[in-house]
């Protein structure tokens, strides 16, 4: 838990940390305690941005939660501001120790597990949702996709099938002007299957144009999809045209519509949850209230044999050699490193580095350097053993805490990550991201309570308690996890309330557009 001082909200994580974090909009002259000791402000510091507590050197290190966040700009006076103005990112050698915190996963007593309210399908994998799904393989057929939903949903069939939660056009920007073979069209292909094999999917209407790179017969090449699952394809042009397109699809998806509606949810354990995580629009709070209390979800979601995904590599740079640390096996942790190397070659080639990441808002927020932002996105991942590393949309098999290669951006990133298998999936933010990922539920956790009330129809959860001195780290990492599995039984999130997630899904285009 931080620890706030008397006469200011100032929040000083560890004694070694060169900085402290306003909890409220202070005013240059202000005397603050920190650190057992009393400071006068320098400058006017905004809600969530840091303050030197003692001299920093130019060229030094500056910590914040015990770790190097970056390097004096310039002289730092205690008081000062401490923001891009002053604070640089530089590269710096880090110690990797692999395995060295792993331990095995101590799971809960059988008496004490938990269990939710799910759909098992033939394969044995548990879904959350009950979905029928139109899924494109080329951009130039997804009008015609969303058309069929939009009929499915608003002409009123779907009225007499109250077990059906919907119909959900996944639609993308690619498909073709791409090589018909190689990373780019593999990804994409891998992304497509991985939600077609999604449990909160009850049948499907794949649809092309007919001419495209990405042929549909491709996609089910040497993969065996669910046993039962009904799965209809079509193109465009062998149809004839738009119109015929929509009649023929919303035809054939109302065949469906009994079949899809006979499945009832019936009690499962927790372990067939696959919980997957994010962080957007996020602030200086997100690694001190959101993103730890769902790491302390994701270690209960452990313990009962359950499984946490953390994604979006370049958001994790700078902290890699504290999760190899938690690495299960050296090969495990060398397989993070791999990713890493791979994303430094990546932004160079393009002109770019890991640190054009923060954004413009998380820096408004408070966040200066990549590596401050990392420190709070890790968090997620809570305290227990990474036990596998895997590839952008792969199907994550092994429990516990799994890493998945993923960017940053949100829709990409949880994109990959329901594709992988996450049947619920939690995303933190500070600033106030819109966001949903049809066919999963996704639980909004607010980082701090002023956010959590301005935007009251969009969060989920107020994670600002922590700062507020209402509720630790650990209590709200239990309510987090009660209400996944509440929400995993059937509760809608905010966001499915309002509509969000078809739009979200956006597989990540890796390779040149010819």
């Amino acid at each position: 838990m931080p620890t706030t001082s008397t006469t200011q909200t100032l929040i000083h994580l560890r004694a070694v940390d060169d900085v402290a974090i306003a909890g409220t909009d202070l005013s240059a002259g202000t005397d603050v305690a920190v650190a057992g000791t009393s400071v006068v402000l320098r400058d006017d510091v905004p809600r969530g941005h840091k303050v030197a507590v003692h001299p920093i050197a130019a060229g030094a290190e500056v910590r914040r939660y015990g770790q190097v966040i970056g390097f004096g700009g310039r002289d730092i006076a205690p008081g000062e501001h401490v923001h891009l103005h002053n604070l640089e990112y530089r590269e710096f050698e880090r110690r990797y120790e692999f395995s060295v915190d792993a331990a095995p996963q101590q799971l809960v007593p059988e008496a004490q597990r938990r269990t939710f309210e799910g759909y098992v399908r033939s394969d044995g994998k548990v879904g959350t949702r009950n979905y029928l799904g139109v899924l494109t393989s080329v951009n130039c057929s997804a009008t015609a996709a969303k058309l069929i939903a939009q009929q499915m949903r608003f002409s009123g069939v779907l009225d007499d099938f109250p077990n059906v939660d919907g119909v959900v056009a996944l639609t993308h920007g690619t498909g073709c002007g791409m090589a018909p073979d190689g990373e780019g069209i593999d990804t994409l292909r891998r992304v497509m299957r991985g939600y077609l094999t999604h449990p909160n999917f009850a049948g499907f209407l794949v649809l092309g144009l007919g001419c495209e790179d990405n042929q549909i017969v491709k996609l089910t090449e040497d993969v065996a999809l669910r046993e039962g699952l009904p799965i209809t394809t079509a193109t465009i042009q062998e149809l004839g045209g738009t119109t015929k397109t929509v009649r023929e699809g919303v035809g054939r998806l109302t065949e469906l519509l009994p079949e899809v509606d006979a499945v009832r949810r019936t009690t499962v354990p927790a372990s067939e949850l696959i919980l997957g995580t994010n962080c957007g629009g996020s602030d200086s709070y997100s690694g001190i209230t959101a993103n730890p209390a769902l790491g302390a979800a994701v270690d209960l979601l452990a313990a009962q044999g359950g499984t946490g995904i953390v994604g979006e590599t370049p958001e994790i740079y700078g902290t890699e050699h504290m999760l190899v640390r938690r690495a299960a096996t050296r090969e495990v942790g060398e397989k993070l490193l791999a990713k890493i190397d791979w994303w430094r070659d990546y932004t160079a080639k393009n002109g770019g580095s890991m640190d054009n990441n923060p954004s413009p808002g998380n820096k408004a927020g408070g966040l200066t350097t990549i590596l401050e932002k990392s420190l709070g996105a890790v968090a997620k991942g809570g305290t227990t053993t990474l036990t596998d590393v895997v590839d952008y949309g792969a199907p994550v098999t092994t429990p516990g805490f799994v890493f998945m290669d993923t960017p940053g951006y949100d829709p990409v990133s949880v994109t990959g990550i329901v594709a992988g298998g996450a049947n619920v999936v939690c995303f933190t933010t500070g600033r106030g991201s819109a966001f949903g990922c049809s066919p999963v539920p996704s639980l909004k956790l607010a980082t701090n309570t002023p956010l959590y009330q301005h935007m009251s129809e969009d969060m989920d959860i107020n994670c600002g308690g922590v700062i507020d001195g209402e509720i630790s780290v650990e209590a709200l990492g239990e309510q987090i996890f009660d209400h996944v599995l509440r929400v995993a039984s059937g509760e809608h999130t905010q966001s499915e309330d309002l509509g969000y997630g078809e739009e979200e899904f956006v597989p990540w285009h890796i390779g040149t557009v010819m």
